[in-house]
């Protein structure tokens, strides 16, 4: 399959839902997932090489969101979230999360997590979420999904608001926004477990106004992961590998240049 052929299934991919969403209007839920795809991705070009044909969004009652890595061969990325009956501004923020992983090429049987940098990739896709949040929030004020409901664009904002304000508290009280290289250094030992930790969520705020400010790094999410060993990589080999991968697949090498030089970290020796 061409570069061409494949540029835009992620964007594109059929999406199911499946689970539990209780008494919901038909089809709403399915409009807002498609909504915030689309603020997410749009404009962004997707040129990963392993982009599922196929998205299926699961609402389960209880436990965490998470990308489900079933071991069926196919070729569909299985999204699980938990939200509140037409919470949508809890269900945008979880699907976009899981949705950035499934950008970062980490939605196949072989994507399990693995430190020390998932915490990186968290963070990423943490920021990813974020900025898809804040492009519907203004997207759903002009033209809502459903009629008369304008005004839910400011909740949207509200609720992304809340969240970034908390990350920028945490990045103020660990030092992130002093000195970057120094947070990573005087804290590797905690930055470098898994999930989204208060590191992660901390370095979120800093991605995201890197996206803000250079729109076209986003687009290297796509390259993440496409190397043996994926987030098991000390994170000099990690970065190294992603900007070689960016480069592979002709996207913008920007983002993980500006990490690496954010964190001081040396140049990885090929």
């Amino acid at each position: 399959m061409t570069m061409t052929e494949t540029s835009n299934i992620l964007l594109t991919a059929p999406i199911e839902l499946a689970g539990d969403w209780g008494r919901m209007l038909e089809g709403a839920a399915d409009q807002v997932v498609e909504r915030m795809r689309h603020a997410c991705l749009d404009g962004v070009r997707l040129l990963s090489d392993r982009q599922p044909t196929r998205l299926r969004v699961d609402e389960h009652t209880s436990g965490t969101p998470a990308v489900w890595l079933h071991p069926d061969g196919s070729s569909m990325a299985w999204i699980i979230v938990d939200i509140g009956e037409r919470d949508w501004s809890k269900l945008t923020y979880q699907f976009g999360h899981e949705l950035g992983h499934v950008f970062a090429n980490s939605w196949q049987p072989d994507a399990k997590p693995a430190t020390p940098c998932q915490w990186l990739e968290e963070a990423m896709v943490e920021a990813f979420s974020l900025r898809g949040l804040g492009r519907l929030a203004k997207d759903w004020k002009e033209n809502p999904p459903f009629a008369g409901d304008n005004a839910f664009g400011d909740a949207i904002a509200a609720y992304r608001e809340n969240i970034t304000r908390g990350y920028s508290a945490l990045a103020d009280s660990q030092g992130l926004t002093r000195d970057a290289a120094a947070w990573f250094a005087d804290h590797r030992g905690e930055i470098e477990m898994p999930a989204l930790n208060p590191f992660a969520r901390a370095m979120s705020v800093t991605i995201l106004a890197e996206y803000d400010r250079a729109p076209d790094c986003v687009e290297a999410l796509g390259a993440l992961n496409r190397w043996s060993g994926r987030t098991g990589l000390p994170i000099g080999d990690y970065l190294g590998r992603w900007e070689a991968s960016c480069v592979e697949l002709g996207a913008s090498p920007s983002l993980p240049i500006h990490l690496r030089d954010l964190l001081r970290v040396p140049q990885w020796a090929k």
